[in-house]
């Protein structure tokens, strides 16, 4: 805990920042909830008791999920997949977009607790906008129409966007950002992905993140989309208990 505080301390504009970056977010997915439900006719109070519950329920189970990350063969070593997004995705099609955006929050937030930060706040920065950049786009083309087809047509978008943005995120800020981070220049990064990937070519940026970063971004997305299809329609009724559908 107090490693915590102190890495906060050192680097507190970049944590302000971060917040600045959340609370955007939330007020997003708040305007296109509200847009969606004033669309559908169906109003929901964005806090109820065991809304909050669940949320706080799905986070932890992405928590655990995001603690279980592995590395691929196709991507440098400070890359790992897990699929936190699983129990967040179910849990935003049962509560909405702001809700997703709170767990994605809370799941960073858990995470910093237990297990603390070892890239001063930018991967984990990297995984809440990239998570939500996922998240938001298929939740809230679910909540506009919920049927079976919507949601494989909003698992989709969510899909193209995470693949697309946060391939474009890591070469224009992540990588950039971690070059810094570990004191080296961009192009000793980018050799890692040369070392292990024979897409890469050496010291160029687009071909990394376009062999490394978009491959890991569409498996995990059509991963976790493909077992949320298949699971969320029975756990519907479960989740939904005491909650308006």
């Amino acid at each position: 805990m107090s490693d915590l505080f102190q890495t906060v301390t050192e680097n507190l504009l970049y944590v302000l920042s971060f917040l600045v970056i959340i609370i955007l977010l939330f007020a997003a997915a708040v305007l296109l909830e509200k847009a969606a439900q004033k669309k559908t006719g169906k109003k929901e109070p964005l806090f109820q008791v065991r809304k909050m519950a669940m949320i706080g329920m799905f986070s932890a189970v992405a928590t655990i999920l995001m603690l279980f990350d592995f590395p691929l063969p196709f991507a440098p070593g400070f890359y790992k997949l897990d699929f936190s997004e699983l129990p967040i995705l179910v849990g935003t099609f049962a509560f909405g977009p702001a809700a997703g955006v709170m767990m994605e929050f809370v799941k960073i937030l858990l995470k910093l607790f237990i297990k603390g930060t070892s890239t001063a706040f930018v991967g984990d920065l990297a995984n809440f906008v990239i998570g939500c950049s996922f998240i938001l786009p298929a939740s809230v083309l679910y909540t506009f129409r919920k049927s079976k087809k919507t949601a494989m047509i909003a698992c989709c978008a969510g899909i193209l966007c995470m693949t697309v943005f946060g391939t474009a995120f890591n070469a224009i800020y992540l990588l950039p950002a971690f070059a810094k981070f570990y004191g080296m220049p961009l192009e000793n990064l980018l050799a890692r992905g040369s070392a292990v990937n024979p897409l890469v070519k050496e010291g160029d940026i687009v071909s990394f993140v376009v062999a490394c970063v978009a491959p890991m971004n569409l498996l995990k997305g059509v991963i976790v989309s493909v077992v949320t299809l298949l699971i969320y329609k029975p756990l519907s009724p479960i989740i939904k208990t005491g909650h308006r559908a």
